[in-house]
């Protein structure tokens, strides 16, 4: 594969990327697990919501899909840094267990169905999936929260304690609420289902 892969930087070849790296079939509100050291990438026709910890953390591009820079040459990428990092114990079998659609129920009520979505045991990135027609009620729990509407056009945000003025947000926006604000809660608008992705910093 690394071959193959700095004959292709070297405008020799093609990468038939297909040949060495698993391809999974996703659907709306697939959640995938990327670990450092695994190879990834999304494919045409996704819209994808990357929940990272980026502060010492890289991405090492191995390809860039035939494009070219001005000289003609492809773009510069980082094989030997990504040759280094790959974890190459990750088969087909340790993947699918492991990395998709890793799902937990937490709560399934007639009120909101939560799910622990995660990310990966290595990470300290916690998710939640929330599904609800109903308003729900969260806790920063001492840290700050960051969500997204992932499904559905609206949603109100309001503080019961009246720390902050009620906003809307809307479909694929991302929102922050501070650690200071405690407790908030998120209602749907339009008497429609909506799914809100919450991420925070693990205890």
């Amino acid at each position: 594969m690394l071959t193959d892969l700095k004959c292709a930087q070297e405008g020799r070849i093609s990468f038939n990327a297909e040949k060495y790296v698993n391809k999974f079939h996703a659907k709306k509100h697939d959640h995938f697990l990327i670990p450092a050291g695994t190879i990834h990438c999304s494919s045409k026709n996704c819209m994808v919501l990357e929940i990272s910890v980026t502060p010492y953390i890289f991405t090492f591009k191995l390809w860039n899909w035939d494009r070219l820079v001005l000289d003609g040459l492809p773009r510069p990428i980082h094989i030997e840094d990504g040759e280094k990092n790959i974890q190459w114990n990750r088969t087909t079998s340790w993947v699918k267990d492991n990395l998709v659609n890793h799902v937990e129920m937490i709560h399934d009520g007639d009120d909101y169905l939560e799910e622990r979505t995660g990310l990966h045991e290595l990470e300290f990135i916690e998710t939640r999936r929330f599904t609800s027609n109903q308003i729900t009620y969260h806790q920063t729990d001492h840290g700050f929260n960051m969500l997204n509407l992932v499904e559905g056009q609206t949603a109100l945000i309001e503080s019961p304690k009246n720390e902050f003025e009620p906003y809307t947000v809307h479909y694929a926006e991302t929102f922050i609420v501070p650690a200071n604000v405690k407790e908030y809660t998120i209602r749907p608008l339009n008497d429609e289902i909506i799914k809100v992705i919450k991420a925070y910093v693990r205890n």
